[in-house]
């Protein structure tokens, strides 16, 4: 059965572009209330193509927010059950002028598609929509019982995931939850990663006078917000790169020896960090190598400031208000809600009585570590080596993936994580691209991965 799939898949590459390109032609941005129809619209063609392919039940189910879509396959009898997880959601494509192609106009150029969302998370879960295609289509059965749930808040924070997943824990149990949304070491060199950091969102609102003011007139008597702002944000760093939120790092556990072995152990260097991201020179905590702060060092960063005037030409404003939105990556025991607390009351203590301040929390998401010795996360080290000729490494992630912590409490079965990108695929940033032959190589680890797991993952 294994074997007639792989044959399937080899021979259909240009289907599953194709279908992946009617994808991400939808500009399905959660962020952006004006794009809430091209949301449902993607959920449809989801629900329609999953249909097609030959799974059954498959539905958009509303949430508070952006909807979920569910399918599942469950007719093998005694065979474990596996859940595969995305997100058709994308991120805003500002700012547009640095697109050399449209966005949302998938391009080819070589071996890269480009298009917004062509790696994060499209092009890597249609990979297993094209994976369960090949098996249906060929041999009209699967070797697993599998479930999809695919997101469309994944971008904003999953605001709603957890509540769906405690109340519907019956729908989505499974013996293994299978994500394929992180990056590989190389085109070569695939990765398992075993732990994702945690995140806390944040927005601080600042306001001054209640109207913008002439700056010739009340420059030097009334406080500037954006002033105001860019002071308390430029506080929130030491001179050494180290946050100073008040018991910001009192949860953190220190690396043993041999954990900061397995972190060094794979390519990325400060050399390949340059490289990759242009940066003049490298930045951060001290007595960290880079691919330790990369994966399992907390941090903090600024991701917009906005106030006054940005237009072209001048214009003399002391404005009324001025926001900022700053985000928080965690690492294993450090509590998100605690870090928000503490955040906020540091903003708060920074800020000057000339101004009144508001830190409003958007999102809240526990850091994940996961068992390397499970068998299924086992299995999908095989089922990499298998289709990319390579035994992966198996590390820790940077990124945050909030379904990793939360299906792992509520539902008690293992998180394997089997990416598909490139750590250059500019995700969340203008050209975002997917190599391709890490999609079709992807097609046949999940096609390989679906198999073995049937016979090694034990059932929960």
């Amino acid at each position: 059965m294994r074997q007639q799939a792989l044959e399937y898949a080899r021979t259909h590459q240009d289907e599953a572009l194709n279908g992946l390109i009617e994808l991400l032609r939808i500009p399905s941005i959660s962020a952006l209330p004006a794009h809430q129809p091209d949301i449902h619209r993607a959920a449809q063609w989801l629900v329609d193509r999953l249909t097609a392919i030959g799974l059954e039940n498959a539905r958009i189910i509303p949430t508070d927010g952006h909807p979920l879509v569910y399918a599942d396959w469950l007719h093998a009898a005694g065979a474990p059950t596996l859940l595969v997880y995305g997100h058709y959601d994308v991120q805003p494509v500002d700012p547009l002028d640095e697109w050399h192609t449209p966005p949302f106009e998938p391009t080819i150029q070589g071996d890269k598609l480009y298009a917004r969302g062509a790696d994060d998370n499209k092009g890597q879960f249609f990979a297993h929509v094209a994976a369960v295609e090949a098996y249906l289509k060929s041999a009209g059965q699967l070797p697993v019982n599998l479930k999809f749930i695919l997101e469309g808040e994944e971008e904003v924070g999953s605001p709603n995931l957890d509540k769906f997943i405690q109340h519907n824990q019956d729908l989505l149990r499974a013996d293994a939850l299978l994500i394929s949304d992180t990056p590989m070491a190389d085109p070569d060199t695939p990765v398992v990663v075993t732990g994702v950091r945690g995140l806390v969102y944040t927005e601080i609102f600042m306001q001054g006078p209640r109207r913008d003011l002439h700056s010739g007139a009340y420059g030097g008597a009334v406080h500037n917000p954006l002033n105001a702002l860019v002071k308390v944000l430029a506080a929130l760093h030491d001179e050494q790169g180290r946050v100073t939120v008040p018991g910001f790092y009192d949860d953190v556990q220190e690396l043993t020896p041999a954990e900061r072995e397995a972190i060094n152990a794979g390519p990325l260097t400060e050399e390949s960090v340059l490289a990759e991201t242009g940066a003049p020179a490298l930045w951060g905590e001290p007595g960290y190598t880079v691919a330790e702060r990369l994966s399992v060092r907390p941090t903090l960063d600024i991701h917009g400031i906005k106030g006054g005037f940005i237009g072209e030409g001048g214009k003399t404003v002391i404005p009324a208000k001025a926001s900022a939105k700053v985000s928080m990556r965690l690492v294993p025991h450090q509590d998100p809600h605690k870090i928000a607390r503490q955040f906020a009351d540091y903003v708060r203590r920074l800020s000057p009585p000339t101004v009144t301040v508001e830190v409003v929390t958007h999102a809240a998401a526990d850091s994940a570590v996961v068992d390397i010795a499970d068998p299924a996360v086992q299995a999908a080290g095989t089922a990499c080596e298998l289709a990319f000729g390579r035994r992966p490494l198996f590390q820790r992630e940077g990124g945050t993936l909030p379904i990793v912590a939360t299906f792992g409490k509520v539902l008690g079965a293992p998180v394997v994580m089997m990416g598909l990108g490139l750590p250059d695929d500019n995700i969340h940033a203008p050209n975002e691209r997917f190599h391709l032959p890490n999609f079709y190589r992807g097609i046949e680890a999940a096609i390989h991965y679906y198999d073995i797991f049937s016979t090694v993952a034990p059932r929960r």
